[in-house]
């Protein structure tokens, strides 16, 4: 029940987060281009591989840190920077066609399942 509570912790403030950082950017850059959701997304990959590096490297540390920070607070923050993180994980394995294809593949079908999912909402 702990680690539930720990990653709903993280996500309340991941969510909070994201808006807040969102909306002050585009506040600031406008909104011609979505500079917020850019931000966003490349703040949490910086986030995701300095604490799953970081984490990873400190046994140490309570393992309760990586529920509350990759898991809930990223997870709500940005899932782009997982996207990131496992095609970076599969790259670094050697398997770099793998991970093309992970990258394209996961690009493609979410631009079509984001259409997908506009059909519907427009054919209701």
């Amino acid at each position: 029940m702990q680690k539930y509570l720990l990653i709903a912790i993280g996500g309340a403030l991941g969510s909070v987060a994201r808006v807040w950082v969102s909306s002050t950017v585009a506040n600031r850059m406008g909104f011609k281009f979505p500079y917020g959701t850019l931000v966003v997304n490349m703040t949490a990959c910086l986030i995701i591989g300095f604490s799953l590096t970081y984490l990873g490297r400190r046994a140490d540390l309570n393992p309760a840190w990586r529920l509350l920070i990759p898991i809930g607070f990223i997870g709500a923050y940005s899932t782009f920077s997982t996207y990131e993180w496992e095609t970076l994980a599969t790259l670094r394995s050697g398997a770099i066609l793998l991970a093309a294809l992970y990258a394209g593949g996961s690009f493609v079908i979410g631009l079509v399942a984001t259409w997908a999912g506009t059909v519907l909402a427009d054919a209701l």
